[in-house]
């Protein structure tokens, strides 16, 4: 939650109502966050020093604009290239993804390479469930729920499968040269 906060606020400063706007208009697609989770990760954030109140508009609810600090650059940089981790691939890859572009050119095929070695990780912990199960033979009363749940894994490699060939071909189309 903190990187992606990071990250919107490095496209622009922004308001905590700004915040819970821009997640409802994007970063819902692939994160989901109430305002309460937002406030927190934006009170740690600033905590810490990633970022800080760039002004506070007058009035009485005094809003304030945040914006990032040298220290939150260095963090948001350093989650964006480093191998994602957690059990949610998708989310991590898509959150990545989504920020991408504020990464210099020559960072960005890295991050895809990362994204793409743990998806093939997490395929190949599938695919040896998967060859596991294949010797499985499942008594009369346990069938049905063997079945649904075989189809469960059978969906989760077809996710991991589409993961794969999307991101290879992002990769390919990112270091292909521009005509």
């Amino acid at each position: 939650m903190a990187h992606v906060i990071l990250g919107l606020l490095l496209i622009a400063p922004q308001s905590f109502y700004d915040l819970i706007k821009g997640f409802e208009k994007g970063v819902a697609l692939f994160y989901s966050a109430s305002s309460g989770s937002i406030k927190r990760a934006l009170d740690t954030l600033l905590a810490r020093g990633s970022i800080e109140v760039a002004s506070v508009e007058p009035g009485g609810r005094g809003r304030k604009v945040y914006r990032v600090t040298g220290s939150g650059r260095a963090e948001f940089r350093a989650w964006m290239t480093r191998e994602p981790t957690g059990t949610d691939l998708e989310t991590a890859a898509l959150s990545r993804l989504y920020f991408l572009g504020l990464l210099e050119p020559a960072e960005r095929g890295p991050v895809l390479r990362h994204i793409l070695a743990r998806a093939e990780s997490d395929l190949a912990v599938l695919s040896t469930l998967d060859a596991r199960l294949d010797t499985v033979e499942p008594s009369e009363e346990d069938r049905d729920v063997f079945v649904h749940q075989r189809a469960t894994l059978d969906y989760g490699i077809a996710a991991q499968r589409f993961m794969l060939d999307w991101f290879r071909d992002h990769l390919d189309r990112h270091e292909s040269p521009s005509p």
